[in-house]
């Protein structure tokens, strides 16, 4: 069974990508709530553990079965997490909207939630079914947001904003078939729609030219979700590439590998890194180098031809030369 979504040139032309904050941090708090973290996560396993304790205290103090409610396995309140406006869209913005959702939206939404699920704790029901839950749920996830995400926000924006760059170019020079077979597994493009398999049902669906919004998200491993339904425009989240390097940051490892005994460990990292193009700031957020030290290196791995720069938009972004491919692919 298959979602088929037919797709017009209007809907080709206004689709984007974007980045969300609240929907990482939703995500999180999902999968740090329950289940087996091997089964469910086995990729995102490093972190979770590592947050654990973060997230146990923040039980204790704040009132996350209130989010927790609103989360019913298999679907998830819309006013949580609003579809972002673009790649700049900061937790504030975000948090603001979640605080002017309509009541009656909200209700709506909530009404849903609890009919998915056996009957909540009567205290959480009461803060859910009141008219002033939108701001209740803002308060409670700008806590969890400061607690979890905010100290590590900086790398994992650094992974969502690399795999922008790298979607964004799949579809300008290699087009929709190409760009939607690279995102998932179970999505493809079939003669002017796009098909996403292992659906509940098979359905169809229209974008009706409001045209699709990407969201890269490193806690959505590694499924996907797509969102159709008014108010919000049509979205669809999906796996960042790249999501296991920033727990595990293969090319970290010990000095003793041959690249890092050629290069110094430094500049070996940062090529092996560069397996998609990436900023300065970028680099050092994912490898925990300061800013200058990645910029006197890639000067270095750039005068031996090892990588080349190009300015993309606003940012400068480095990438690996054939020669610099080579030499990290080699069996050193």
């Amino acid at each position: 069974m298959a979602l088929r979504i037919d797709v017009r040139n209007e809907d080709l032309t206004m689709s984007r990508f974007a980045l969300s904050p609240l929907w990482e941090l939703t995500q999180a708090l999902r999968l740090l709530a329950g289940g087996p973290l091997e089964r469910d996560a086995p990729v995102l396993r490093p972190w979770l553990l590592r947050a654990r304790d973060r997230y146990r205290a923040l039980a204790r103090e704040t009132d996350l079965g209130v989010i927790g409610a609103l989360n019913p396995p298999g679907w998830g309140a819309d006013f949580l997490a609003p579809i972002p406006a673009s790649v700049h869209t900061t937790i504030g913005d975000l948090l603001a909207q979640v605080r002017s959702t309509p009541a009656g939206q909200a209700q709506r939404e909530v009404a849903t939630a609890l009919g998915r699920q056996p009957r909540v704790d009567p205290r959480v029901q009461r803060i859910l079914t009141s008219d002033r839950v939108a701001g209740y749920v803002a308060d409670v996830l700008a806590i969890a947001w400061q607690a979890l995400l905010e100290p590590e926000w900086r790398t994992l924006r650094a992974i969502l904003e690399r795999d922008v760059v790298h979607r964004a170019g799949q579809l300008v020079s290699r087009g929709w078939a190409a760009a939607l077979t690279d995102l998932h597994a179970d999505l493809s493009w079939r003669q002017g729609r796009i098909e996403l398999s292992r659906w509940p049902a098979d359905d169809n669906a229209d974008l009706g030219g409001r045209g699709l919004l990407f969201i890269p998200s490193v806690f959505i491993w590694p499924g996907v979700a797509l969102r159709l339904d008014p108010p919000w425009p049509p979205a669809l989240s999906y796996p960042a590439r790249g999501v296991s390097a920033l727990w595990e940051q293969p090319g970290r490892a010990g000095s003793g590998h041959a690249l890092h005994r050629l290069l110094g460990v430094s500049r070996a990292t940062i090529l092996l890194a560069l397996e998609d193009p990436a900023s300065t700031t970028q680099l050092a957020a994912t490898l925990g180098q300061s800013l200058g030290g990645i910029g006197d290196h890639l000067a270095v791995l750039r005068e031996a031809g090892l990588v080349a720069r190009a300015r993309s938009g606003r940012s400068v972004l480095y990438r690996r030369t054939p020669i610099g491919d080579a030499l990290a692919a080699a069996d050193l």
